[in-house]
């Protein structure tokens, strides 16, 4: 649970609010930072740390795409296929992407559970189209051949956490 595990970042996570459920967007960082993803049990975790309903925590946590509510791939990638992106061949890059990746055209996790690829609307990088976000880290200018090469970097960073902890 993260009040037992994580007691002192929480306690520094109140201490920078008026009130407890002002801390609910840090201690969902947290949360899925410990799990990987927001489960019910998770969101009512949370809820029961903030004093608030766990129903406005759900409610917080859909609405917002940095949260998870469903098991993720370890890399994250959101390509924004907004309309400017789209423009500037976003579209065409997600389905290049997907398909390198095996994925069907509306994106989804990988095999090997690495990988999580998402449209989403608007990351605010228009002038930078393609682009996408991997684990809120921003790449961009892309086109298939520098996201094959972030790919397998990726690839290789995972492999190696893999035998540093295997």
């Amino acid at each position: 649970m993260l009040a037992e595990k994580h007691a002192e970042r929480i306690e520094k996570i109140f201490a920078k609010y008026p009130d407890k459920r002002s801390g609910v967007m840090a201690l969902l960082y947290l949360a899925q930072e410990e799990y990987g993803w927001l489960s019910e049990e998770t969101l009512r975790e949370v809820a029961e740390l903030c004093d608030i309903d766990p129903t406005q925590v759900q409610s917080i946590a859909g609405f917002y795409t940095m949260y998870s509510e469903k098991p993720k791939g370890r890399f994250w990638l959101h390509v924004c296929t907004d309309l400017p992106c789209a423009l500037r061949g976003a579209d065409d890059f997600f389905s290049a992407l997907c398909a390198y990746l095996g994925l069907d055209e509306h994106g989804g996790t990988t095999e090997d559970g690495l990988f999580t690829v998402e449209p989403v609307m608007c990351l605010a990088a228009c002038d930078k189209a393609p682009m996408l976000q991997c684990n809120f880290h921003y790449h961009e200018n892309l086109d298939l051949e520098k996201v094959k090469a972030l790919i397998e970097q990726w690839r290789a960073e995972a492999s190696r956490d893999d035998g540093v902890q295997g």
